[in-house]
């Protein structure tokens, strides 16, 4: 069985973080494995408090799984701090994981600021150059790529592009935000690909990126192209959107598991 790695924060109310991306590698076929990097106070209402995990047993964790199991394919998530970011990119680089998945994450879903300020350029200059593949949100997008607004397709293009300089080999920026339909661009240096599904009018949206990422991330591990994978990821993250689960106070999680409940 083809397994798939993620190195990224916990969320007590399991809707995002690695709890979300373990649920989507079993949705989508294969075996999770995770590197804990944070811990959060969290629920469907916000973060009430991150517990950084200490850099060295961050590559502790990451040392025994891959001298034991390895992965075929791997995603990062929350990071949080410089020093942590700092360790994940020299240990991807010693233990030579490829393909990776960079989902910059910054904020969540309540507002609440998952990254310190000065981790932001780490991220870009540790990361993006051992990328596959980033997945920045419009507002991610728009802070990395330094512009003051991204309202459509060809701005879209525009920060595509000039996040490619910075060093992955490809782009992919999550348009949800935008009004219509939900748009999506991949961007892999030469060409544009823009991927369109009908949006879903819910407030259960907690983890949408997380999942994303991570169902990109999972069937890269099974051998899928990029263009395949992210096209399967968001037919997988769009039917869990439509799925949705009615749960707790604000923001329910996505359904990792409606292709099952469905059958």
């Amino acid at each position: 069985m083809k397994i798939a790695l993620t190195i990224a924060g916990s969320d007590s109310g399991a809707g995002a973080g690695i709890q979300a991306d373990l649920k989507t590698f079993a949705a989508c076929g294969v075996y999770g494995i995770n590197v804990i990097t944070a811990l959060t106070a969290q629920n469907t209402q916000g973060v009430f408090g991150i517990f950084p995990v200490k850099p060295e047993f961050i590559s502790r964790q990451l040392e025994v799984l891959l001298k034991d199991m390895g992965c075929q394919a791997a995603k990062t998530g929350m990071l949080f701090n410089r020093q942590v970011i700092e360790a994940v990119a020299h240990d991807i680089r010693k233990h030579k994981i490829e393909p990776l998945v960079v989902d910059p994450v910054m904020v969540a879903k309540g507002g609440h600021s998952l990254l310190q300020p000065e981790a932001e350029a780490a991220i870009v200059s540790c990361l993006f150059p051992l990328a596959f593949l980033v997945t920045p949100n419009l507002d991610e997008a728009k802070r990395i790529a330094k512009m003051k607004a991204i309202a459509g397709i060809d701005q879209m293009k525009e920060a595509a592009f000039k996040i490619s300089v910075l060093g992955p080999r490809q782009v992919l920026i999550k348009g949800g935000h935008l009004p219509g339909s939900a748009t999506d661009l991949l961007f892999d240096g030469k060409k544009f690909t823009v991927l369109e599904a009908p949006r879903s009018h819910t407030s259960n949206n907690h983890g949408t990126g997380c999942t994303y990422s991570a169902a990109i991330t999972a069937f890269l591990a099974r051998g899928e192209k990029i263009d395949s994978a992210v096209a399967k990821a968001k037919r997988y993250v769009t039917g869990g959107i439509q799925h949705s689960l009615s749960i707790g106070h604000g923001h329910g999680p996505l359904d990792h598991f409606w292709e099952m409940e469905k059958k």
